[in-house]
């Protein structure tokens, strides 16, 4: 396993990015980082407040500040945000500098898991499985032209997962 790459998950809300990432971490002995914490803890302010106060164009552009800061560490377990993959400069930079897995599970899995979550701020106020179907669709393709590999966080554990993920990065 190359240790000087960092390993970026990517994926859409509530695949298990950072659930995954913190374990592969611990198993690894790496430095983990979840990339929207480190934007709440860069603007000192919850996601959601800069979504309303900033709307998702000034999200994105701290998104994309956050990415390119912890591209520049090595070998580090990084989780991003499940829109990273919109702005062109971040799959760039992230396929480039990293390993990239992408996490992925079953529509009625997305939408069971976010369905109560009021901390998600593109679902508010919305169909949840709409508004869910509608980001795959248009993001499922950029997730595929980026990723090293894919995995399905469903119906396994998370030990399970990351032993999978493991395994394969060892091949």
């Amino acid at each position: 396993m190359m240790t000087h790459k960092s390993i970026y998950l990517v994926g859409l809300m509530a695949v298990g990015k950072s659930t995954v990432g913190k374990l592969l971490a611990e198993k690894l002995n790496r430095p983990f980082f979840d990339s929207d914490k480190e934007i709440e803890k860069n603007a000192g302010a919850e996601i959601s407040w800069i979504f309303d106060v900033e709307g998702e164009e000034g999200f994105r552009d701290r998104e994309e500040q956050v990415i390119r800061e912890l591209s520049a560490k090595t070998g580090a377990i990084i989780a991003t945000g499940g829109g990273v993959v919109e702005r062109e400069e971040n799959r760039k930079r992230i396929a480039e500098k990293g390993t990239v897995i992408h996490l992925d599970c079953p529509n009625e899995t997305l939408v069971e898991r976010v369905r109560n979550d009021k901390k998600r701020p593109l679902l508010q106020g919305s169909e949840v499985d709409q508004v869910l179907m509608t980001l795959k669709k248009r993001r499922d393709p950029l997730y595929r032209e980026i990723a090293d590999y894919k995995f399905i966080s469903d119906k396994q554990t998370t030990s399970a997962l990351v032993r999978a993920i493991i395994a394969r990065l060892d091949r």
